[in-house]
């Protein structure tokens, strides 16, 4: 049985649980093999290297992009992931050895980040020449995590194969999936296990449009590739029916089963079982994705697939997010107007802002974005076609489930949020009733996560 299985950046940091619970658990032998393994840095480097995911704190890059000196930060990289292969030398890992790999990788490293350097200061090419450096510096991270679990393995007598898709020392013009299909064409997978690095160079520049969720990307387009029997993603958490860290860890539980519809909604509030552009080709595959607990190897974590229905009505999981932007867009012309709505549209086009939540009424369409998206100038631009446009931050709770269409849960949800007086600004939810939305004060959405839990979760 091939699979085609992603580890996650905190679960590589715990590399010997990865080795035993993902690796090894219950396999000796041949059946060792017909696997491959995509995997992301280790936990942290990434950050370093570009930028905080979280705080924005600058990394390597931004230091670069901005003209400042980037080299005692780059020093700070180095002796970070020698540090990481001091730590792994318990299981095995030849210090010296890895040492010796990662110096020379980032010295060729450096040497491309010099040329950069030297274009960015002639005033050519600027933003081009940025994002090659961005993907450089990305390519760092899954280059050394991935040769590092290709050596302990190796030391375990596993005959392992590190499959490096940077393409650091390629110069041939292939695109992502032209580099894999070259890489993994005279592998004979049934005799191996392949360690595939989470970045992929191509002509595109995979974080072009991916940006951080390039790993995922790269093992999507491999079991495209290569059509395993399943996908399968390892984080250090399951996929779970409602956030652990808000409502409690005893008051959750695996989803089980669900399907890729669901996946996206997840997706929409910032709730990524897997980027919906990596989710995609999996779907329209027919392969099946299994999200799995890196700590829990014997539980089978929640398959997804395109065509499940739960045969039980029931909501699936509780989510949300805190990070939204309402703007209410009124003007009493709206009314009987056709193309009010289409005029707005095109400016948030032009600005290319998506939105999470729309709802109208005579005369106001309300829109909600993520708040990180509001361009300068957004809200000017509309006020120079409409009467008034106000903003307010929020919150959004929701529903979801492959089979919610139930009588008075939209009722029983709306009368757990006053029981707790959260007040509802508005709510909706499509005819596929797959995902029930409240929007919510943004200081209320912990209490309405675990509100909603207790009441239909």
């Amino acid at each position: 049985m091939l699979t085609v299985e992603k580890i996650g950046g905190t679960s590589m940091s715990a590399l010997a649980d990865v080795v035993e619970n993902i690796i090894c658990y219950n396999r000796t032998g041949a059946h060792l093999y017909n696997r491959v393994f995509v995997v992301s840095a280790f936990s942290g480097v990434t950050n370093l290297l570009l930028e905080n995911k979280k705080t924005k704190a600058p990394g390597v890059y931004h230091r670069l992009a901005n003209n400042q000196d980037y080299h005692v930060a780059l020093g700070e990289v180095l002796d970070n992931l020698k540090a990481l292969n001091k730590n792994y030398e318990p299981l095995g890992l030849d210090v010296a050895k890895a040492d010796e790999f990662i110096d020379s990788h980032l010295a060729k490293a450096s040497t491309y980040l010099e040329s950069a350097t030297t274009m960015l200061a002639s005033g050519y090419l600027n933003e081009g020449i940025l994002l090659a450096t961005r993907e450089i510096l990305a390519s760092i991270g899954e280059t050394h995590s991935a040769y590092v679990l290709t050596e302990v393995l190796k030391t375990k007598g596993i005959n392992a194969k590190l499959v490096d898709l940077s393409g650091f020392d390629d110069r041939r013009a292939l695109t992502i999936s032209e580099r894999i299909a070259d890489a993994f064409g005279a592998i004979d997978l049934e005799s191996c296990v392949c360690i595939a690095t989470g970045y992929a160079k191509g002509t595109e520049g995979i974080m072009r449009e991916f940006d951080r969720g390039y790993s995922e990307v790269t093992f999507s387009k491999i079991a495209v590739l290569l059509k395993p029997q399943e996908a399968i993603i390892h984080k250090e958490y399951h996929l779970s029916t409602a956030d652990p860290g808000l409502v409690g860890i005893e008051n959750v539980k695996p989803v089980g089963n669900t399907n890729y519809d669901i996946a996206d909604q997840l997706a929409d509030v910032g709730m990524e079982a897997i980027h919906p552009k990596a989710a995609k080709p999996l779907e329209m595959a027919g392969i099946h994705l299994r999200i799995k607990n890196t700590f829990e190897p014997a539980h089978p974590g929640t398959l997804i697939t395109k065509e499940y229905i739960s045969d039980v009505k029931r909501v699936e999981v509780i989510t949300g997010t805190p990070q939204l932007l309402m703007i209410d867009i009124y003007d009493p012309l709206m009314t009987g107007n056709v193309g009010s709505d289409l005029a707005i549209m095109q400016v948030f086009y032009q600005h290319g802002i998506s939105y999470t939540f729309k709802v109208t009424s005579a005369n106001s369409i309300t829109i909600v974005i993520w708040e990180n998206d509001l361009t300068q100038g957004l809200i000017a631009d509309l006020g120079k076609q409409f009467e008034r446009i106000t903003t307010e931050q929020v919150a959004m709770v929701c529903l979801l489930g492959t089979n919610m269409d139930q009588p008075g849960l939209l009722a029983n949800a709306a009368m757990a949020l006053a029981k707790d007086d959260i007040n509802i600004i508005s709510a909706g939810v499509a005819k596929g009733k797959v995902n029930i939305q409240f929007l919510i004060g943004r200081e209320q959405f912990k209490t309405a996560i675990i509100a909603l839990n207790k009441a239909v979760g």
